[in-house]
C-alpha cells in the first residue's frame, strides 16, 4: 500500500480562516514594537548608558537565538494553535506583571530586562507557528503573495510602531502603554479558540522505521552544511554582518541624544525610516526582481547597505537629515540584499532540508547579535556611538563588494554538494513560508 505523502496538504477552500488569525497576529506584532519602542526610550531615559542599551537588546534577541534551532522542530511535532495560545497568553502575563511594577513606582532595570527575555522566549513559537500552518490554510497560488505581504507588514510595523509609540509617550504613562500590548495579544488570541487550525500529517512508523529525533534532524542539517563550502561562507558574512549591523541599530536611542542632541521624535522619524526604506525596498526587488545571478544582486546591495550605515556614522551632529537619508538608503538596500541571497538558496538547498538549514542558518547569524552587543556598548561609551556607525558600515561595505571576489561564493548558484541528504519522514516547511532573511537585522 501506498503511504500517504506527509508534506502534500489538501488545498484549502476558504482562506477567511488564516485571515482572521493572521490578522490578529499582525495587530500583535504591531502591539510588541510599539512597546519595545516605549521601553527602549524609557531605559535611555533613566540610564543615558550604551552598556544598558546593549544589554537590553541582549535580552530581546538571546533566547530567540538560543531557543530557534529546535523552535521550528517543536512547532511541527506540537498542536500550532495551542502553541500560539499559550506562548502569546505567556507574553501578555509577563506584561501585566511589569504594567503593575510601573503602576506601584517599583520598577528596575533588571526586572525590564527579565521582560524583554521572556518576550523574546514566547516570541520564538507564536510566528513561526503561523507560518508552518500557512500552507495547510492558503491555496499554493497564493502562498508567495502572503509571503511578501508578510514582508511589507513587517516593513509597515517598523513605520507606525515608533510614530504611534513617541505620541503616546506624551501623553500616556507608561502602565498604559504596556496594556496596550495586552490588549493586542488578546486580539490575537481570541480567534485561536473559535478556528480550527489543520496540524501536518505524519508519515507513518515503525520498529524499523521509527520517528526520527530532533537531534537527528539537526545533526542531518550540518552534515549538509558542512558539505557545501559556499553556503558556509554565505553563513559566516551573515554572522559578521549581524555582529556589526544589530548593535548599530540598538544604539540608535543614544545617537539621536548624544550626537544629534535630539528627543523622542527624532527617534521615532529614525527608526521607522527604517521601516520606509524596507518597504521601498521590497517593494522595488519583487518589482525588478534583480540581476539573472541572484547573488550578486545581494552582495552588491549589502555593499551598498554598508555605505549608507557608514555615513549614518560621518554624519556631523548638526545634520540630522543627513544621517535620515543614509538610514533610509541603507535599509532600502536591505531587503534587496536579504531577499536576493535568501532566494538563491531557496532555489538550491533540496525543499526537505529548507526548515532546518535556514534555522540553523538564522541561529547562526543571530547568536552574533548578543556577541556584538557586548562589544559595541563599551566601546561605543568610550570612542562614540557614531564611530560603531562607521566601523560597522565600513566592514559591512567590505564583506558585500568583496565576497563579488570570491569564486566559491559567486557561483554558489552553480555549485551545489554532492552530498544526498536522506529525507527525513518528519514533516517540513514550505519554503514560501520562510520569510525572514539570514543576513541582517533591522533592528
Amino acid at each position: 500500500m501506498t503511504k500517504a505523502q506527509p508534506n502534500q496538504p489538501s488545498t484549502p477552500k476558504s482562506m477567511k480562516p488564516f485571515l482572521t488569525i493572521w490578522t490578529g497576529q499582525i495587530f500583535s506584532l504591531l502591539g510588541s514594537e510599539l512597546v519595545q519602542f516605549a521601553l527602549v526610550w524609557w531605559m535611555t531615559k533613566t540610564t543615558g548608558s550604551a552598556t544598558v542599551l546593549a544589554l537590553a537588546a541582549m535580552m530581546a534577541v538571546l533566547p530567540r537565538v538560543l531557543i530557534s534551532p529546535i523552535a521550528g522542530a517543536l512547532v511541527d511535532r506540537w498542536n500550532r494553535r495551542v502553541v500560539m495560545i499559550l506562548a502569546d497568553g505567556l507574553i501578555a502575563l509577563a506584561v501585566v506583571v511589569l504594567a503593575v511594577l510601573f503602576t506601584l513606582d517599583e520598577v528596575q532595570v533588571w526586572q525590564v530586562f527579565a521582560l524583554m527575555f521572556v518576550r523574546a522566549a514566547g516570541a520564538a513559537f507564536p510566528w513561526p507557528a503561523m507560518q508552518a500552518s500557512t500552507t495547510r490554510m492558503v491555496p499554493a497560488k497564493r502562498l508567495s503573495r502572503i509571503a511578501g505581504l508578510n514582508q511589507a507588514l513587517w516593513g509597515m510595523a517598523s513605520i507606525v510602531a515608533p510614530l504611534l509609540a513617541a505620541l503616546l509617550l506624551e501623553v500616556l504613562q507608561m502602565q498604559a502603554i504596556l496594556m496596550i500590548d495586552v490588549l493586542t495579544a488578546v486580539l490575537a488570541i481570541t480567534p485561536l479558540f473559535f478556528i480550527f487550525v489543520p496540524q501536518p500529517q505524519r508519515a507513518e512508523t515503525t520498529e524499523k522505521t521509527p520517528k526520527p529525533s530532533i537531534a537527528s534532524d539537526l545533526s542531518e542539517a550540518l552534515r549538509y552544511l558542512k558539505a557545501w563550502p559556499g553556503l558556509l561562507m554565505v553563513l559566516v558574512i551573515a554572522m559578521v554582518v549581524n555582529l556589526l549591523a544589530y548593535p548599530a541599530m540598538s544604539l540608535q536611542p543614544l545617537l539621536v541624544t548624544e550626537h544629534f542632541e535630539g528627543g523622542v521624535m527624532q527617534l521615532a522619524w529614525l527608526q521607522s525610516t527604517i521601516g520606509i526604506g524596507m518597504v521601498a525596498g521590497g517593494i522595488t526587488l519583487s518589482v525588478w526582481g534583480g540581476f539573472k545571478r541572484r547573488v550578486v544582486t545581494g552582495l552588491l546591495a549589502l555593499g551598498l547597505n554598508g555605505v549608507g550605515i557608514a555615513v549614518v556614522g560621518l554624519a556631523p551632529g548638526n545634520n540630522f537629515p543627513l544621517a535620515v537619508g543614509a538610514m533610509l538608503f541603507a535599509w532600502f538596500m536591505n531587503p534587496i540584499a536579504n531577499g536576493s541571497l535568501f532566494s538563491a538558496l531557496q532555489a538550491i538547498v533540496p525543499p526537505d532540508m529548507q526548515g532546518r538549514v535556514f534555522n540553523l542558518l538564522q541561529s547562526g547569524a543571530g547568536l552574533m547579535a548578543p556577541l556584538g552587543l557586548a562589544i559595541a556598548g563599551p566601546l561605543a561609551s568610550a570612542l562614540g556611538v557614531q564611530f560603531w556607525f562607521l566601523a560597522a558600515g565600513l566592514i559591512i561595505t567590505v564583506m558585500g563588494f568583496g565576497g563579488l571576489l570570491i569564486p566559491t561564493i559567486l557561483h554558489i548558484e552553480d555549485d551545489t554538494p554532492e552530498m544526498k541528504p536522506t529525507s527525513s519522514t518528519e514533516t517540513t516547511v514550505s519554503i514560501d513560508d520562510k520569510i525572514a532573511a539570514p543576513v541582517t537585522t533591522p533592528q
